[in-house]
């Protein structure tokens, strides 16, 4: 399978909408106190066109047979300008998808690698990335390329019916 990477255009907003769509709908499932369907498109056309007009964006996109299989979307941050942080660029991978039934051929290998020169042309010298804990499929997958624990968010649900409030 032929696989090519590019940045994303406007004239993918509907392919790509669909693919958020996978990715969010897998949210919903095991989280569905956070994440909720939205009312229209997977994501709003106004916030995907600031995506892929913003410099500091990489929306990138996997292609197979000319049709969109993937996505990468990461941001490169600069550190705090605290005296405790090091001065640091670095990459943050907001959401990676490859579409059901073309995973296990190495798209999402393909995607990172070319997010990480991304990365790297835009001064960053590390990559960082968020994933839940039920998705032990991702966090094997991001294992496998040498991504780390770094650090852990907990949550906690709160009994509204134990306290007033005061």
């Amino acid at each position: 399978m032929e696989i090519s990477v590019r940045k994303a255009t406007a004239g993918d907003y509907n392919a790509l909408c669909e693919l958020f769509d996978e990715i969010d709908a897998l949210h919903r499932d095991h989280l569905p106190h956070i994440f909720q369907k939205p009312g229209g498109a997977a994501r709003d056309p106004e916030y995907y066109a600031g995506l892929i007009a913003d410099e500091d964006v990489a929306l990138l996109v996997a292609e197979a047979g000319g049709q969109p299989v993937g996505f990468v979307h990461a941001l490169v941050r600069d550190a705090p300008a605290m005296p405790i942080f090091v001065p640091r660029r670095y990459a943050i991978v907001d959401g990676i998808l490859v579409k059901s039934g073309f995973q296990d051929h190495g798209i999402g290998g393909i995607l990172m690698d070319k997010m990480q020169a991304w990365a790297i042309s835009k001064g960053a010298t590390s990559v960082e990335l968020n994933v839940y804990e039920f998705n032990r499929p991702a966090i094997s997958f991001y294992e496998g390329l040498g991504y780390q624990t770094l650090s852990r968010k907990m949550s906690k649900e709160l009994n509204i019916e134990f306290g007033d409030g005061a």
